[in-house]
């Protein structure tokens, strides 16, 4: 059975290779290891093993984890989950990055909530096959959010975030990736800071690299199939 330092290096050669497949820089693609559900022992060892960028899902669970390795310094925390108008100072207080932006009320709260010395990475989610069981925005509401979290003193706009759908042929898949660093693209040209597209997963990292994405998610590929929250 592999241990979790020999996945991350397995995943980080296929994230690297895949890169110079699609003819892009090797260290071009950042990844996210997806914590949800996960001890914090296998947080260290991935730790132990190099990983400093995590993901948690879930506010409680996340906000205890940052808080039992608050003397690893270096972690930079991303919350990646939906998130209620509610949660928002804990996840204000303690992540590093929030990723499922879908709605101004929610980039006001984090806003007010932030310190002003440190202030909160965000990517907009975005919809892109327009779910009703996901979360985020339609790629035509994209701008007018930028907008106005582009206006909050305490939030960085970094760029977007998606979560294609499941059932889709690989045409489909390549065309949905497509779209999104379409708009990846657009809104880069409106905002110099923006550098992240947190697009891809571990079914469909390979793809995802090849349209452009600047970070994938893995959980599963590192840490193994995670457990009930």
């Amino acid at each position: 059975m592999e241990t979790i330092a020999e996945r991350l290096k397995s995943a980080l050669l296929s994230l690297q290779q895949s890169a110079v497949d699609a003819h892009r820089a090797p260290n071009s693609v950042q990844l996210l290891a997806v914590s949800k559900t996960k001890p914090v022992s296998d947080i260290v060892l991935a730790y132990e093993a190099g990983q400093r960028k995590f993901g948690e899902n879930y506010v409680q669970e996340g906000v205890e984890k940052v808080q039992q390795l608050q003397d690893f310094k270096d972690i930079e925390w991303h919350f990646i989950g939906p998130l209620q108008s509610n949660k928002t100072r804990l996840v204000a207080e303690h992540f590093d990055w929030v990723q499922s932006i879908d709605r101004v009320k929610i980039a006001r709260r984090l806003s007010e909530q932030r310190s002003p010395f440190k202030p909160l990475n965000v990517l907009i989610q975005v919809n892109i096959n327009d779910e009703d069981s996901k979360s985020g925005v339609a790629p035509t509401e994209i701008a007018a959010l930028a907008a106005d979290i582009d206006a909050l003193p305490n939030l960085i706009l970094r760029g977007l975030m998606t979560i294609p759908a499941a059932a889709q042929s690989e045409q489909q898949l390549q065309q949905s990736f497509a779209h999104m660093h379409q708009a990846f693209t657009d809104l880069k040209a409106s905002y110099p800071q923006v550098d992240t597209l947190s697009m891809g997963m571990s079914g469909d990292m390979e793809q995802a690299i090849k349209a452009g994405s600047t970070m994938v998610r893995l959980g599963t590929a590192l840490f193994g199939p995670r457990a009930r929250p």
